[in-house]
């Protein structure tokens, strides 16, 4: 018998509005950004811009109409968010990035906005399977791009590694994605909320687009966000002990049966001094904490960039939110990070919790080479994600949240 510290959760969770779920998705479609390889229909990077900013329009809209009354949870993560979007604006009043500056802050305010919207509907597991649904038709693209054109969805430029051809998508975009799906599917099935055929058949395609990107810090953090997460399970599921003692055993037979594969998989064709300086983000770091800066730089950073420093990609969480928002915007940062972490230990187990555990460590991980914890990305929407699943959910809805006559 289960210790009542362990007991399972067992309230039944709200079912998410189709509309809600539209919005959510269209969330997913704008921050998937318009950068990436030649796609095998030319698209031009004003239409992308376009089709994803009025995404977020559109989404923007439908929460509103959902909830033109303004009833919304409150939330330590969007509060932080907000404190963060607050600083940002300041940041970017100077100009130092252009224009730019201020229309990313914009777009952070409309994505934030819509999020605070979408509270009311938090605490719902459905929104765990419409995420699923819309990365797994975003990978059904990338699959349609390589059918039609392998040359163009693998292409030199990218040293071979698995891209969208049909919309602008990098390897790590592509990688990200397909390691999402595969660690959310697997807790579903863990859960009891999918059968194993439907599992499978997610699983598997996912699992061989990501072996394609050659994406290191996507696998590195699927395998430790589902080890995190099957360690969370460990007390109340046989199951999850049982996939979690599978995977040690699969892992070691792997590691000494195909060290080899695995050793050339990882380095992608590159050098030990290529490997070992992350391919060449380390004397990107190295410039940028050398360069001089103001007092209120860093504090409080330059303003949102493209996340770019002295033309190349920054590539790590940390270090663009110390560019664009100073060490106040790391400390904010690292605020919400903990809040969600806290909150997920002091959750009870359930597919729920699981699923906000594998999300946060997933984040975790990757924040080292990628950027997209200090602005609107799909980092902080999987952080949203993770922060809706870890909503208590009573036993009837709040008063505040109730419709009125």
């Amino acid at each position: 018998m289960l210790d009542p510290a362990v007991r399972p959760e067992t309230v039944t969770r709200p079912r998410l509005p189709k509309a809600a779920g539209l919005a959510w998705t269209l969330l997913i479609i704008n921050t998937l950004g318009s950068t990436g390889a030649k796609t095998v229909i030319p698209l031009p990077r004003s239409v992308s811009q376009l089709i994803t900013m009025g995404s977020l329009g559109a989404a923007f809209l439908i929460a509103l109409a959902l909830n033109h009354k303004l009833r919304i949870r409150p939330s330590a993560y969007l509060s932080l968010l907000t404190l963060l979007l607050v600083l940002s604006t300041f940041a970017s009043l100077d100009l130092e990035g252009g224009f730019g500056s201020l229309f990313r802050c914009f777009r952070f305010t409309l994505f934030l906005s819509t999020l605070w919207l979408l509270t009311r509907w938090w605490g719902s597991l459905d929104l765990v399977r419409t995420y699923i649904r819309a990365y797994a038709v975003v990978l059904v693209t990338v699959v349609i791009g390589l059918a039609l054109s392998p040359a163009k969805a693998m292409p030199f430029e990218y040293g071979g590694r698995l891209t969208g051809a049909l919309w602008p998508l990098t390897p790590p975009q592509v990688g990200q994605y397909s390691a999402i799906v595969i660690g959310l599917t697997i807790l579903l099935w863990l859960g009891g909320r999918l059968d194993r055929r439907n599992a499978l058949i997610v699983i598997v395609p996912a699992f061989g687009i990501l072996l394609l990107t050659h994406t290191r810090t996507a696998m590195l953090g699927l395998v430790a966000g589902t080890v995190v997460a099957l360690m969370s399970q460990w007390m109340s599921s046989a199951r999850a002990r049982k996939v979690f003692t599978g995977l040690v055993f699969g892992g070691v037979f792997l590691v000494v049966v195909l060290g080899g594969l695995l050793q050339a998989w990882f380095l992608r064709g590159q050098s030990e001094e290529n490997f070992s300086s992350l391919t060449g983000r380390a004397k990107v770091w190295d410039a940028l904490l050398d360069a001089p800066r103001t007092t209120l730089e860093y504090l409080f950073g330059v303003g949102l960039t493209d996340k770019s420093y002295d033309g190349l990609p920054i590539d790590s969480s940390w270090l663009a939110v110390y560019h664009e928002q100073g060490f106040v915007g790391i400390a904010i940062v690292a605020a919400f990070l903990l809040v969600l972490i806290v909150v997920a230990v002091l959750r009870p187990p359930s597919p729920a919790r699981a699923c906000a555990i594998f999300l946060i460590t997933y984040c975790l991980s990757a924040s080292y080479t990628e950027a997209g914890l200090g602005d609107a990305s799909p980092y902080l929407l999987h952080l949203a994600l993770a922060a809706s699943l870890l909503v208590r959910v009573p036993a009837e809805e709040p008063e505040f949240l109730k419709e009125t006559a």
